[in-house]
């Protein structure tokens, strides 16, 4: 019984640490070197991730410099970010790369905040399917006399209140997200 409920608390760790990463991945108009992590290279036939290829930082509030180990990759990083969905111009200057993150507007932040709510719901699902099959998996012990009613009940408390639990961390990551959004 409890190595179903680690089990469980282990699966929607996972969920929740799902959702930093993409809520990482939002920009919310200051620079942040994880709008990149998503950004593969095409280097030597494989896809590579920018930061092994190159030195991320942050030069200003908003601007994000990107300078490669390697300069005859510049053209192949410039390209990468352009075919990428984040939605920043890339400014090369012959030895590194700059991203300029615009300020976001009114508008913007809305849409940013809905797309936030939205994950922040599909997270809470995937926690709660993972209720799902815990609960079941307890019901199959039931009816193969593995564990009686009481602990049924007991088991099905317990793991409810874990779900209740990580359902209200999401609910506090989607708000601490859109305050940040928000934030001018």
């Amino acid at each position: 019984m409890k190595e179903q409920l680690n089990n469980a608390k282990e699966k929607m760790n996972k969920s929740l640490k799902a959702l930093g990463n993409e809520f990482a991945s939002i920009r919310a108009g200051r620079a942040n070197p994880s709008v990149l992590d998503k950004v593969l290279v095409d280097y030597y036939g494989s896809p590579t991730p920018v930061n092994q290829m190159a030195a991320i930082s942050v030069s200003e509030a908003r601007i994000l410099v990107i300078q490669p180990w390697d300069r005859s990759t510049l053209k192949l990083i410039e390209k990468a970010i352009q075919a990428s969905d984040i939605g920043i111009t890339p400014t090369n200057d012959g030895s590194v790369i700059r991203l300029i993150f615009p300020q976001l507007t009114e508008e913007r932040r809305k849409e940013l905040c809905k797309s936030i709510r939205k994950y922040g719901e599909e997270c809470k699902v995937t926690i709660r399917s993972i209720r799902r099959d815990t609960m079941e998996k307890f019901k199959a012990m039931k009816k193969n006399s593995e564990i009686t009613e009481d602990d049924l009940k007991d088991c099905e408390k317990k793991v409810q209140n874990i779900t209740d639990q990580f359902c209200n961390d999401v609910d506090k990551a989607v708000a601490d997200k859109e305050k940040e959004i928000m934030t001018v």
